[in-house]
């Protein structure tokens, strides 16, 4: 985006900080997540010809990609403690989770009735998690380019960090779905997983943020590390091993 280039980046603090504020999102990483957010040092930059995004797309069109694309760069902006969020391999993440069983709702029961539910039961749409990203998509692209005059990929950087900031809050409408609830319950979710899952599935390049918070990786026991190393940095998060070490 040309015109992005003399607009103020999003700070940093902003997606990114709420992912390791919050335990719940991260099982993986628990508590510790938010102290290293504060305390960690950079970490090393992922080299480009490294990033996942060189693998392709299998299930995202030009324009649909276009948008993720900026998204997860907007929400993971390059600085020194990460590349940013394409570089990491966030919408490669995202992309192949929709086109595997997860996005063809394989463990979904997908024959209704289909009654509006109450908003603590969450999705409740006949659509597969593929096609409800999709749609999503379509609806906040439109939504953008109402308001903008161009679509999403297209405004600047301050806009595009703005505009997610009020899909999220739900500031954002669409006749044919709910915006608020794609963002945050299918959105985010994923961008949290293709940040700290494990690099063989696209996300996490270089296993990036698991040095960024200092996680070791697999094999993930570490009961008598945690007691001796409690508040101190973990050698072995130097080097973290993922699935394709051991295979």
């Amino acid at each position: 985006m040309n015109d992005d280039l003399a607009q103020p980046q999003p700070a940093r603090r902003g997606f990114l900080k709420q992912i390791v504020s919050a335990t719940a999102a991260l099982p993986l990483v628990g508590r510790a997540a938010a102290v290293a957010a504060e305390s960690v040092s950079a970490a090393p930059a992922v080299p480009a010809s490294a990033s996942a995004a060189g693998l392709g797309y299998t299930n995202f069109s030009a324009d649909e990609a276009a948008f993720v694309e900026t998204m997860v760069d907007i929400m993971c902006p390059a600085d020194e403690y990460t590349p940013g969020g394409v570089d990491c391999g966030l919408a490669i993440y995202i992309d192949r989770q929709l086109a595997g069983e997860f996005g063809k709702g394989a463990r979904r029961y997908m024959r209704g009735p289909w009654q509006a539910g109450k908003p603590q039961q969450g999705y409740q749409l006949p659509l597969t998690p593929e096609q409800f990203f999709k749609a999503g998509i379509e609806a906040a692209n439109a939504a953008c380019a109402a308001k903008y005059g161009k679509p999403f990929d297209q405004i600047s950087a301050a806009d595009a960090n703005r505009f997610l900031s009020d899909l999220a809050a739900g500031k954002v409408g669409d006749a044919s779905l709910p915006l608020d609830t794609w963002f945050n319950e299918w959105v985010y979710p994923l961008f949290a997983q293709a940040c700290f899952a494990d690099p063989i599935y696209g996300g996490n390049t270089g296993k990036v943020f698991w040095k960024l918070i200092g996680y070791p990786g697999l094999p993930s026991t570490h009961t008598i590390d945690i007691v001796q190393y409690r508040g101190k940095p973990f050698p072995g998060a130097k080097d973290p091993k993922s699935i394709a070490d051991f295979s």
